[in-house]
């Protein structure tokens, strides 16, 4: 989904050395970003739009965030979604595919206005398809990686369970051994 992905550009190290890279600074990262989202802009973002794009990253964390916490987003972060969605007029177009139907939308314009509109409305598409029970923060501190729990059960704690979930485990297991050894031994005499 768009709205994830945008999330997920400020990556941090899920092994825990506190490094933070925010994609969105590399230019080379973010065209292809844009590029694989069909977003595609005749120019890069002057700095001020790259500061809106990651205003609206932020806005969307503290949405995503409520609703992990099984709480609805705050209004003002609602409202604030929505007029982001206002500046980006979209055509509506009904597409058949293989005897299947599906809608389509076309923004009008290539402006950045345009590409925060159609990031918002992903977010805002989720929340109308009643997808937000299955939004996840990763259960590994150093991660937080944003995702979709896909499984029946929704019970994924880890955004990848042979990444983060193995290295979890590991770190549990030790901590459990250490405080076994760390233990006072009591004698049997």
């Amino acid at each position: 989904m768009l709205w994830d992905d945008l999330l997920n550009s400020l990556h941090r190290d899920w092994r825990g050395d506190g490094a933070i890279d925010d994609r969105l600074d590399n230019p080379d990262w973010l065209h292809r970003w844009l590029t694989s989202q069909n977003l595609n802009m005749d120019r890069p973002p002057e700095p001020a739009e790259l500061q809106e794009l990651k205003e609206l990253r932020a806005l969307l964390h503290r949405i995503v965030t409520q609703f992990v916490s099984k709480a609805m987003p705050h209004e003002a972060d609602t409202e604030a979604l929505n007029a982001i969605m206002a500046g980006g007029p979209v055509i509506r177009k009904l597409v058949s595919d293989e005897g299947r139907y599906r809608l389509e939308w076309y923004g009008l314009n290539r402006r950045w206005e345009q590409v925060l509109a159609d990031i918002a409305a992903s977010m805002a598409q989720s929340i109308a398809n009643g997808e937000t029970s299955r939004i996840r923060i990763c259960d590994n501190p150093n991660c937080l990686w944003v995702y979709v729990d896909e499984t029946r059960n929704r019970s994924k704690r880890y955004c990848d369970d042979k990444m983060c979930g193995n290295l979890m485990k590991v770190r549990r297991f030790r901590a459990r051994q250490k405080a076994a050894a760390d233990a006072p031994k009591h004698d049997h005499e």
